[in-house]
């Protein structure tokens, strides 16, 4: 062999040591999960600056109605993922987006059930729909407001909620039978109409509705994570 091939080969091999992956996966570790967990190349039809299947609209391209719904979404506090995420999609149907607003404004907001009901029953929502996107958003506002990661990982692992504070489990049974069964019991229904009332459980049923729809939605344009952002279901 002469020499100048032999040398090329020699540095070749040099170059696939030193650029091999430094971090091995620990004994005994899950090599299919180290490798989901590091970050992975966007699917080939999503736009890189919109994080989904179209491209984000320019601002000075939108009519009047459109140019108000992208101000709600870039303004601090209006929404929790910004214009990567449903409020960026809506702007391709900008008349429903001030509509959508109010609802979610109201049912969030001013509907009378405490912050934590709020959120185990979006949690549940998410989960049943597994609603990557959803998830990630809502976990770390479900802390913030008091729900226990007992209760948090009960929805997420698809556990008994046995056990669990009555309201927490009644809202988990309620959204496992609209989004599983596609049907309320009359005992369920008698138990969640005793513990909020008729006007709130509605209210619940709404807001549970309404984030069923925004995952359909996220669902359709392959809805990507924020950058460094890490999925937190446990969806194959």
């Amino acid at each position: 062999m002469p020499i100048v091939s032999y040398s090329a080969i020699c540095i070749i091999a040099v170059l696939a040591v030193a650029t091999a992956p430094l971090i091995r996966p620990a004994a005994g570790a899950d090599t299919k999960q180290v490798l989901l967990n590091q970050d992975q190349a966007m699917p080939s039809d999503i736009d890189p600056q919109s994080g989904f299947r179209l491209q984000l609209p320019k601002r000075e391209e939108l009519d009047e109605a459109g140019r108000a719904a992208y101000d709600r979404a870039v303004t601090p506090g209006r929404t929790i993922a910004g214009l990567q995420g449903p409020a960026g999609v809506q702007l391709y149907s900008p008349k429903i987006a001030p509509h959508v607003s109010a609802i979610n404004q109201y049912l969030r907001y001013e509907a009378g059930y405490a912050p934590r009901v709020r959120e185990v029953a979006i949690l549940t929502t998410a989960r049943e729909m597994d609603s990557q996107f959803e998830w990630v958003a809502h976990e770390p506002e479900a802390l913030k407001v008091g729900v226990p990661a007992a209760v948090i990982d009960v929805i997420k692992y698809r556990r008994d909620p046995g056990g669990l504070d009555a309201a927490d489990a009644t809202v988990i049974e309620l959204g496992r039978a609209l989004w599983r069964d596609h049907k309320v019991s009359p005992d369920l229904f008698a138990r969640a109409k005793a513990l909020f009332g008729p006007h709130t459980l509605i209210d619940l049923v709404l807001l549970m509705g309404n984030y069923a729809g925004t995952a359909a939605l996220l669902s359709a344009v392959d809805m990507q994570l924020h950058a460094g952002k890490q999925p937190l279901l446990p969806i194959p």
